[in-house]
């Protein structure tokens, strides 16, 4: 019993390990990263490049591919080069089989003492937190690798009877290899990791407990098991964002298809690279373990290097298997952007949340379009259409409102760095701002259906003043579309303040004159209120505007 839990206690340490080390590179060079997968897939190659460098930076394919699913479902990518990244990505992952090699080949543990003592200095001084946070993180994955072949010695499989003999009765043939195929896609499925069963792997092979053959299998099954990571992500996300999970699935699923057409010739020929051979009953443990790295290096090399000049093949399958799943008018009441999956890189969350508010801006500038054929319309039953039309979007202001807020308070539970802080700060309060300017658009078509139910006719003067009005904010409107979607140091506030200005002459100058036609009896004293009431939310909502603006050009974190 105790052997067993040191066991699982080991792979729970080497999971958690893994995952404070992936994060914390990911915060030290996040927007770097998000730039780089950017900047660096002009091409096929570029993009394999990239996505192994990135892979090997982080340590983690599966943070890699929920990143590239991420940056499509964004349009950052196309389909075409999120491919080639993710391939990429199966290289760069085959870094971590070799660490834990290299941690069955030697008293690895002699390493974690000190990369304790220095990391628990960088984080104490606080400059230096995030390497503090990676050195604790290859600490415990260090740690965890020295005990599990501690355990793996202590179990001493192969002297066990029962296990000999209950692995013996799988015959060394195909259905012993898919059986454990199968088995190592399922666990890997589960576990959510494939460097745990990875290791889990070198324990059975350096004990005796199995083949070479059948942990060859296991890693086969961990391929396609972790492709489950991507796909999961991609559950919500949009139809481009789907078909790259999708061909991350697909290309390791004909990577383990063609392995196994030439399977035990291919095993001896990793083997024979490693100086084994796998036939014999005696096995080097150090031997065991480098074989399975090879494997898997060799595995995701080859398969690349045919593939590689297949990716617009694949990239017509994906689009023929996953179709649109919603018309163009569905989409059009959801998020875009972010979606429940995506949540495995906080500084990707935060962009992909900065993209969904781009599009509440568009869609409060289309509802304000809608507005605005609210107050030139003359057909009744075309009024209650568009009146209509408002108060949907109005509830969909506030509905993203509270999916994005919810998404960006899941995002700040995590640890972030200062920067990241300020930004979900900042867009929380662009948010708020946004629905409260569906709020008045909603007022305005309210005050326009009181007119139109106690069938007051504005004069010609009136119409005009609403027309400069309605102009002036959808000029303020676009504006702020503008600098949500652009590059915050492209952008002064003066523009948008000089706007604001003129909104508030507009109203100070209507303001005045109503007054004066009123005493005049040009028109009603109701016809007066209505109109200012009118002018009054037009110039509440230029205020809101400029709140976001403000909240997106003020707060002190650099793009």
């Amino acid at each position: 019993m105790l052997i067993a839990l040191k066991l699982l206690g080991s792979i729970a340490l080497l999971i958690y390990g893994m995952k404070v080390m992936s994060e914390a590179l990911q915060k030290m060079a996040g927007p770097q990263l998000r730039h780089l997968l950017g900047a660096m897939t002009t091409n096929r190659f570029s993009g394999v490049a990239t996505g192994a460098l990135v892979t090997v930076a982080v340590q983690s394919s599966a943070a890699t591919t929920v990143m590239t699913v991420s940056f499509v479902n964004a349009a950052l990518l196309t389909l075409r080069q999120a491919i080639s990244v993710i391939m990429g990505a199966n290289i760069g992952t085959t870094m971590s089989a070799w660490i834990m090699s290299a941690g069955f080949s030697f008293n690895i543990t002699t390493l974690v003492w000190p990369a304790f003592l220095v990391g628990i200095i960088l984080i104490q001084l606080g400059k230096h937190r995030y390497a503090g946070d990676f050195l604790f993180g290859l600490s415990f994955l260090l740690f965890a690798l020295g005990m599990l072949k501690q355990t793996g010695t202590e179990m001493d499989l192969a002297s066990n009877p029962a296990v000999v003999d209950f692995f013996a009765s799988f015959k060394t043939n195909y259905w012993t290899i898919l059986l454990f195929l199968l088995i190592g896609t399922v666990l890997t499925a589960l576990v959510q990791s494939s460097a745990a069963l990875m290791a889990i792997t070198m324990v059975l092979c350096s004990t005796g407990a199995i083949t070479i053959y059948q942990g060859i299998a296991l890693v086969m099954g961990e391929n396609i098991g972790t492709t489950v990571t991507a796909n999961l992500a991609a559950l919500n996300a949009n139809t481009q964002a789907r078909r790259t999970a999708m061909a991350h699935l697909l290309f390791n699923v004909f990577g383990v298809v063609w392995v196994l057409i030439a399977f035990f010739p291919f095993v001896r020929l990793v083997c024979g690279i490693v100086g084994m051979d796998p036939a014999a009953d005696a096995q080097n443990p150090t031997q065991l373990s480098f074989a399975l790295a090879t494997f898997h290096t060799c595995f995701n090399l080859v398969n690349t290097a045919v593939l590689i000049w297949f990716i617009p093949q694949i990239e017509k399958i994906v689009c023929a298997l996953i179709r649109p799943k919603k018309t163009e008018e569905e989409e059009e009441f959801r998020l875009k952007y972010i979606r429940g999956g995506i949540m495995k890189t906080p500084e990707l969350s935060v962009f992909q949340a900065q993209k969904e508010i781009v599009t509440f801006g568009e869609r409060m500038l289309r509802m304000f379009g809608m507005v605005r054929e609210l107050y030139r319309a003359e057909d009744d039953e075309n009024f209650q259409k568009i009146f209509d039309r408002i108060k949907k979007y109005e509830e969909i202001s506030d509905r993203m409102e509270n999916e994005i807020a919810l998404y960006l308070g899941k995002v700040g539970d995590a640890h972030l760095s200062d920067d990241t802080k300020e930004k979900i700060r900042s867009m929380l309060r662009q948010i708020g701002e946004l629905e409260s300017v569906g709020d008045s658009f909603y007022n305005l078509a309210r005050i326009l259906r009181r007119r139109r139910d106690k069938q007051i006719n504005f004069t010609p003067d009136q119409v005009e003043a609403g027309v400069e009005m309605i102009r002036l904010v959808e000029a303020a409107m676009t504006q702020m579309n503008a600098v949500l979607a652009g590059r915050r140091e492209d952008f002064k506030l003066a523009d948008s303040e000089r706007i604001e200005e003129q909104i508030n002459d507009l109203r100070n100058s209507l303001r005045d004159r109503n007054v004066a036609d009123v005493d005049n009896h040009v028109y009603s004293y109701e016809a007066g209120t209505v109109f200012m009431d009118m002018v009054n939310e037009c110039e509440k909502t230029g205020d809101y505007v400029m709140n976001v603006v403000e909240a997106r050009l003020e707060n002190t974190f650099a793009k």
